[in-house]
Order: structure tokens, then sequence, then C-alpha cells
């Protein structure tokens, strides 16, 4: 891609939107077909059997835009076969699930094809005026990101258009940024398809949802999620890790606050509960729906102040982020999140 106009964004992001929104019915029928369905239980908020398999339709949208927009570099390649490992992955665990490390194997061999293969690596980052090289440590470093990244989005996904609407919140926030630095390239492409694919799975996954992502879908995003990052320290596209960090602060603080409070339990990091952000709204009375708008609220301020801390003014950015994360973090220690105040 030589240019990136508004007509060429606009056409990488229409043609994947109407494809997938096209294509779920038929993945939907798929999915019953061989049994890929979520089972209602106690920790689950819907209450029927849900077809999942969603995933694949945006996966399919992304692969669509590549053929269209894409060019052939070692780099996509690396993405192609290790989203492909992770559709793989995830559609065998949506049709019969299987066991964490089963599942942590496959993620694990999607990294090592990026960072092997592909060659994209976080080298070093830089934040609040600090610079940091990681030297030896930059393939474990890029791996663990990766995975915790993956992680994140496949914990965040427990309400109909949750993922799906972070993740669009994510790569509209890119794309932007990417708009207004004249940027273009493999992460503008991927930026833009993936808006795209996402928005499309959105139009059959918002409440009430026809059908869900699976772990197929979130493990996809956030391996996506993930390789957009590194792509994007590697163009100066995001000159600091403080922007993506802040437009998944949600899923990120989500997956932090779940480990601390399985360990402070004596549970295991992967055992399901249902005291996840999203549930502590809900049990403060919101709606699926409203609860959702309001992480998509949260996330859209981050976005904007990271808008306005990369292209309009640092100091601005920091204090709206500081102000949000402030407000964050009360809500954090007056729910039940990490500490179950009931038991007190």
């Amino acid at each position: 891609m030589q240019n990136t106009n508004i007509t060429t964004i606009l056409i990488m992001v229409f043609i994947p939107f109407v494809f997938v929104t096209a294509i779920i019915p038929f993945i939907k029928k798929i999915a019953f077909h061989v049994n890929a369905l979520d089972i209602p239980n106690e920790r689950k908020v819907h209450t029927k059997p849900m077809p999942r398999l969603g995933g694949l339709g945006i996966y399919a949208g992304f692969l669509l835009g590549y053929m269209i927009f894409g060019e052939h570099t070692p780099a996509m390649n690396s993405i192609l076969i290790g989203s492909f490992v992770l559709i793989i992955t995830g559609m065998i665990d949506d049709i019969k699930p299987i066991k964490p490390l089963p599942k942590l194997i496959g993620q694990l061999v999607a990294s090592l094809i990026i960072v092997f293969y592909g060659k994209i690596l976080l080298n070093d980052v830089s934040f609040f005026g600090y610079y940091i090289n990681f030297g030896v440590f930059t393939y474990p470093i890029t791996i663990i990101f990766i995975l915790g990244c993956i992680n994140c989005m496949n914990l965040i996904d427990g309400l109909d258009g949750l993922a799906g609407g972070i993740s669009s919140i994510f790569f509209l926030t890119i794309g932007i940024i990417s708009y207004f630095q004249g940027r273009t390239g493999l992460t503008v492409v991927l930026t833009f398809i993936m808006l795209g694919s996402t928005l499309g799975f959105l139009v059959h996954n918002f409440h009430p949802a026809k059908i869900f992502m699976g772990d197929s879908g979130s493990m996809f995003l956030g391996f996506i999620i993930a390789v957009i990052t590194l792509l994007g320290f590697k163009s100066i596209i995001t000159s600091s890790i403080i922007i993506p960090i802040c437009i998944l602060v949600v899923p990120i603080l989500d997956t932090i606050c779940a480990i601390i409070r399985r360990k402070l339990k004596g549970e295991s990091i992967g055992t399901p509960d249902k005291s996840h952000f999203h549930h502590q709204l809900l049990r403060r009375n919101y709606g699926v729906t409203a609860t959702v708008l309001i992480i998509y609220l949260i996330t859209a301020l981050f976005s904007a102040a990271s808008i306005i801390w990369l292209l309009v003014d640092n100091k601005i950015g920091y204090i709206i982020y500081g102000v949000l994360l402030f407000a964050l973090m009360i809500f954090v220690f007056k729910t039940d999140i990490i500490f179950d105040h009931k038991k007190k």
C-alpha cells in the first residue's frame, strides 16, 4: 500500500466488514453441526447453548483483507502461520474443551513463530522519558508479551460484544494514530482489515448475541493485537509502550487482578471464577448491554488520552491517564475483584 488516504482506509475496513457480516450465519450453522456450543453453567451469563467458532469468521475476514491489500513478506508469513496455529488450537477447544496445557502449547508455538521466523521483536521500550533496551532478554520478553496479550483477551471475553468491542477500539485508535502520522505498510493494513473484520463480527455478537467468538476468536484477537503493537514499535507508530497498554487497560487490569485473586485464595491461575471486571458491574445491577458500554467508554477514554498524549500534548495526556487510573483503582478496591469484602 503506497498511500493511506481516507478512501483506501474505508475500503480496507468495508470489504472485510461486509464479508464477515455475511459469512457468520454460515459459520453459526457449522458450529451447531460440529457441536461447538457454549453450554450454560453457574458462572456463565447466558442461559441457553450458544454456537461458538465466531473467531473463524474474524479470521476469514483477516485472510480476505490480506489477499486483497497485503504484501508477501517473511513477517507476514510468520503472522499467517502463527495465527493458523492459534485458530486450529482454538477451534479444537471450541468443539471439545481441552486442558490449559495443550492450549498454552499452541499459544507458545504461535509466539515462537513470530519471534524466530518473523523476527518481530520487542527490543526496547520508552516510557515517561526513560529508555530500556532488553538486550539478551529480547526474545523471552517478546514471547511473554505475546502470551500475555493472547490470554488477556481470552479472559476478558465474558459478555456479548465485550472482547470484540475492546479490540475494535484498539484497532481504531492505532489506525487514527497511523493516519495522522502518515504511516503506511503492514501495520496499517493489519489494523484496518482487523477493524473491519471485528466490526463485522460484532453485528452478530453484540447483545443479544447470536454467536460467540470462542477461544478461536479471543486468542486470535489477542495475538493480532500483540503483533500490531510489536510492528508499531518497529515502525515507530506507537513511540512508547504506554499506548497499547493504556488502550487495553481493562483486560490487562482484569488479568492482573484475576491472578492476584486466585493466588490469595490458593487456587490455580487457570481456575475459572465469576469475579472479573464485568462481573463486578453486573453485581451492581447493570445489565449486560450497560456493562459492556461502560467498559467501551473506559477503553475509549484511555484511547483518547493516548491520541492526545501522542499527537497533541504529552502533559495533557499524562494528566488524563492519571485521573482515569485513579478512578479505576478506586473501583478495584471498592469491589470484590481482588478481595472478597463480604467475608471480612
